[in-house]
């Protein structure tokens, strides 16, 4: 099985993740495509059940939700969010636009609306006003046990002792972090960490995880970087 090890640079901004919840492909691509080219991870999602299954499984830090979705539709997905106190800001985007309809949303616990046809450039510029605004209120410093992760400045360390990450080791520590106690398999590292949408066939995220193990957890106690055997991998105090 072939290696690939792709350039790490020692500089990167935040992880920020945004859930596209849109049954229409073409939309759904555009949309993506936008949110990437200015540096944030996508996850789409084209029905609303799905949508809940996402949001429940990853810590996104926005949603782009469609209200016109087959099944269960954008409003209920969005109610079912928030009586689980999911708080991730979300945008609705609707091709009616009516205004009960944009009051209903804003009144179930949207943090903003934006009617259809969009221009993608305010679209990106409103989820990144509301990654900003939740970010002030989230946690800067990740800790478990006796690490800690600096979320603004990028630093790790374990106990008194700083740890040298490059930016994919970082990225790949932050989403254990953020998941952790939860399952991660090598499937979903790759996609919330590459943002590959397929496996590339090597052990790309096995030798990731070597690497980090061998900074975080060598030489400490408790280890807190765990193997579940052709599973995948969990970040948590009690193996």
């Amino acid at each position: 099985m072939k290696t690939v090890l792709p350039s790490d640079n020692r500089v990167s901004s935040p992880l920020m993740r945004v859930l596209v919840v849109e049954d229409e492909r073409k939309t759904a691509s555009f949309v993506r495509k936008a949110l990437q080219a200015e540096g944030f991870a996508v996850d789409v999602c084209g029905n609303g059940e799905d949508a809940l299954a996402a949001a429940s499984a990853t810590p996104f830090d926005a949603v782009v939700l469609d209200i016109m979705l087959p099944g269960r539709d954008g409003l209920s997905v969005l109610r079912q969010l928030r009586d689980r106190r999911n708080l991730t800001p979300v945008i609705l985007l609707s091709a009616r636009g009516e205004v009960s309809e944009r009051v209903e949303g804003l009144n179930t616990g949207a943090d903003d609306y934006l009617p259809k046809p969009f221009v993608l450039a305010e679209l990106v510029a409103r989820v990144r006003a509301l990654t900003r605004r939740s970010g002030d209120n989230k946690a800067t410093v990740l800790r478990l046990s006796n690490l800690t992760l600096d979320t603004v400045t990028h630093r790790a360390k374990r106990g008194d002792t700083e740890i040298e990450l490059t930016t994919r080791e970082y990225r790949l520590l932050e989403f254990l972090f953020r998941s952790a106690g939860r399952l991660c398999g090598r499937m979903m590292i790759l996609e919330k960490v590459w943002d590959y949408d397929f496996d590339p066939g090597t052990n790309l995220v096995d030798v990731y995880i070597k690497r980090l193990r061998e900074k975080i957890d060598a030489g400490f106690e408790p280890k807190l970087l765990h193997t579940v055997r052709g599973t995948g991998y969990v970040l948590k105090e009690q193996a």
